[in-house]
């Protein structure tokens, strides 16, 4: 081992507050140095645990972790203004896609911190499952999609329940308002929210990202809106995977089509099977299933054009067609959770 890399482990054990390791241990066996990292991680974990809660009463974004699964998990809490501590709030997790990170969904790029604004919800902005320091390049563990999450089985649905748990100690949280929604990978992952935590969450809204879960049977009746674009070329409108989808196609699957993820929560929420057009504007429209169980709701919302994109978003992909206008997927979202919250 050169001698900066043996300097670098040494201050890289310091920084972590462990004692200084010696320099056999430097020099020892992968093995050895791969116990250091993982006494670090502890360390770190410890750390975290230990830290007394934080309430969070005014407005702007904050970075919080906890210890899951053996790792440091972090996460964004967005207070919105005019937010009242004190005063039950809804909650609104956000979910990035597949090689993305908390900090990317809560962009401006997506708006979704200034409909919280807005609207007056708490927006909480998950990390997936990273194998970098810095949780770049995360996925979500959505069942058959995505990546590093999938293939290492990442147990992020308990990451979620953490959250969840921890929740009401930073904020005052309408535990009868929790949503989910996210993008591609992230809406997928949406999905399997409403199939394992139906308790939890009252509705989702997924975007561009498809029901790819391994099985789902929900305790109760979930509202769900799904928004995608026909000529979405990462997650096709009919099913498949798209030539954009991923560099490595084994990081992702064969994609449930936007038809079959809509007849899945049909059946599973026991609606009528012909939907009734709820919304016609140029570029786009919306449709809804009605008379659902338990007073759930399922909805589909179609844009023509945009591509594997937000609606009414502001940044398109490199070399992609621009993020469609004809719906904002935020407002879109807000008044479909709205309508799912009212008995």
């Amino acid at each position: 081992m050169k001698r900066s890399a043996r300097l670098a482990v040494l201050v890289l054990a310091g920084f972590a507050g462990l004692s200084a390791p010696t320099l056999s241990q430097v020099m020892a066996p992968a093995s050895v140095r791969e116990r250091l990292q993982e006494r670090i991680q502890e360390h770190r974990a410890q750390r975290t645990e230990a830290a007394p809660p934080q309430v969070l009463n005014k407005p702007g974004t904050y970075t919080l972790s906890l210890q899951h699964a053996g790792q440091v998990r972090s996460y964004l809490v967005h207070i919105p203004r005019g937010y009242r501590h004190g005063r039950p709030t809804p909650v609104v997790f956000a979910f990035h896609g597949g090689g993305g990170h908390m900090a990317l969904q809560a962009g401006s790029h997506y708006g979704l911190t200034e409909k919280a604004d807005q609207a007056g919800f708490v927006a909480v902005f998950p990390n997936g499952h990273s194998r970098l320091p810095g949780g770049k390049l995360a996925t979500w563990n959505a069942g058959a999609c995505c990546g590093s999450a999938r293939d290492a089985d990442s147990d992020d649905v308990g990451f979620v329940r953490a959250i969840v748990a921890r929740l009401p100690d930073h904020v005052s949280v309408d535990h009868q308002r929790i949503f989910a929604t996210g993008m591609s990978n992230g809406g997928m992952f949406s999905h399997r929210l409403a199939c394992e935590m139906a308790n939890t969450f009252r509705a989702i809204a997924a975007v561009a990202g498809t029901d790819n879960t391994l099985q789902c049977r929900p305790s109760q009746p979930v509202s769900v809106l799904h928004i995608h674009a026909r000529d979405d070329t990462h997650v096709l409108y009919e099913g498949g995977a798209g030539p954009e989808a991923f560099r490595d196609r084994s990081q992702v699957t064969d994609f449930t089509s936007v038809p079959e993820t809509m007849a899945r929560w049909v059946q599973r929420n026991q609606c009528s099977s012909t939907p009734q057009r709820v919304l016609t504007v140029p570029g786009a429209y919306c449709e809804a299933y009605p008379a659902c169980a338990g007073h759930a709701q399922v909805q589909l919302c179609v844009t023509e054009t945009g591509g594997h994109s937000w609606p009414g978003g502001s940044k398109p992909r490199t070399g992609q067609a621009k993020v469609s206008q004809a719906l904002n997927a935020n407002d879109v979202m807000w008044a479909f959770f709205e309508r799912a919250s009212t008995p």
